[in-house]
């Protein structure tokens, strides 16, 4: 299984810096974006520290048998503390904390680690179908049934998050896991481009064929032309070929004599 991954970030049209991060480790298998929020350009300090924990997590971890729900739930600890203790350190930053999306493969599977309103997106076989859950007032109004999701696009509370990687002492991320299939592709993305481009019209770019280089622009530039409010990062992972089986899955077919 080979997967293909291009991630981008843009500032967009109206902010003078760009609080998103972004990360492509081929090597790791290891694709993260995180959205920062703060003041003082803490925002910014606290995705590039989410990164940067996260990858180092994946960079020092080892063992043949990997169990990556606790893997990524520890980088998301991890990261959190890093992020609190810098606060700590510079009180100019408190306050400082971050969206994580965490995307990963093994053993033909994917695991998604997620904290926030960034979301991840799985496209498959012509469709697209939205992984992760909101961590978002709004979206506990749209649960509730007090808001369609016509409201919601314009209420006052659409940006507003209760759940934020460095926010508070112990962190919990939602971790998503399933099978990949070939010609799966994922998108993790940031709110400045799910608020100017309808999952729709996210489908149309990621099926419009290209490389996933050219998508990524797209996707980057049709956030922009469309009024580019808030700084904008898209990373698509295209799965090519049928997942290989791993090692712990050879080994338990052969002890079953499967």
């Amino acid at each position: 299984m080979e997967i293909q991954a291009c991630g981008l970030t843009d500032v967009g049209r109206q902010r003078k810096n760009n609080e998103d991060a972004v990360q492509v480790r081929d090597d790791l298998r290891l694709f993260i974006v995180a959205d920062g929020v703060g003041g003082a350009a803490a925002g910014e300090e606290a995705s590039r520290i989410f990164v940067e924990s996260c990858t180092n997590e994946f960079d020092t971890d080892s063992g043949w048998n990997r169990d990556y729900g606790p893997l990524i739930a520890r980088c998301f600890i991890n990261a959190n503390q890093h992020i609190r203790d810098h606060a700590k350190n510079h009180p100019e930053t408190h306050g400082m904390g971050c969206t994580g999306e965490l995307l990963t493969f093994f053993d033909g599977e994917y695991y998604v680690g997620h904290v926030g309103d960034s979301r991840t997106y799985l496209v498959r076989d012509g469709h697209i179908t939205l992984l992760t859950k909101d961590h978002s007032y709004i979206q506990e109004q749209i649960d509730l049934g007090l808001v369609t999701e016509e409201e919601a696009e314009t209420h006052w509370l659409r940006n507003a998050i209760y759940r934020a990687v460095g926010h508070i002492e112990e962190i919990e991320a939602d971790i998503i896991t399933g099978k990949t299939k070939d010609g799966d592709c994922f998108l993790l993305c940031t709110d400045g481009l799910t608020d100017m481009v309808s999952d729709m019209r996210l489908l149309e770019i990621i099926t419009s064929g290209g490389s996933v280089d050219e998508r990524a622009h797209k996707l980057v530039d049709e956030a922009n032309a469309n009024g580019g409010k808030d700084n904008i990062t898209a990373l698509l992972c295209e799965v090519r070929g049928a997942p290989a089986p791993g090692l712990f899955s050879a080994m338990r077919s052969k002890l079953l004599g499967k």
